[in-house]
């Protein structure tokens, strides 16, 4: 599966798990190494960036800016294999 069919599919799946949800796709050149997804829920925000698959290569920044917003709330790199712990993780921060 292709990297932008794969965040396109999630996407759909975050806000049909997470309604009311607001997911913002945010621009890799504005900063780089920033996640690909913004997520807020109620009063809770998260971030993902997503991967092909598994061993797909970490952009530069992309492991400081994970590390970093995931001590402020939450972050990860999401991809096929780990999709499901992900979004139960996410469930958990979220509250829902």
């Amino acid at each position: 599966m292709l990297e932008n069919k794969f965040k396109t599919n999630l996407i759909k799946e975050i806000k049909a798990r997470f309604p009311g949800c607001v997911v913002f796709h945010l621009d890799p050149s504005s900063m780089q190494g920033i996640p690909d997804l913004l997520i807020l829920f109620g009063n809770k925000w998260a971030a993902l960036e997503g991967k092909k698959t598994r061993n797909s290569s970490h952009r530069p920044n992309q492991d400081y800016y994970v590390e970093l917003l995931g001590k402020m709330s939450y972050a990860a790199f999401i991809f096929p294999e780990n999709k499901e712990k992900i979004l139960n993780e996410l469930q958990q921060t979220f509250g829902s």
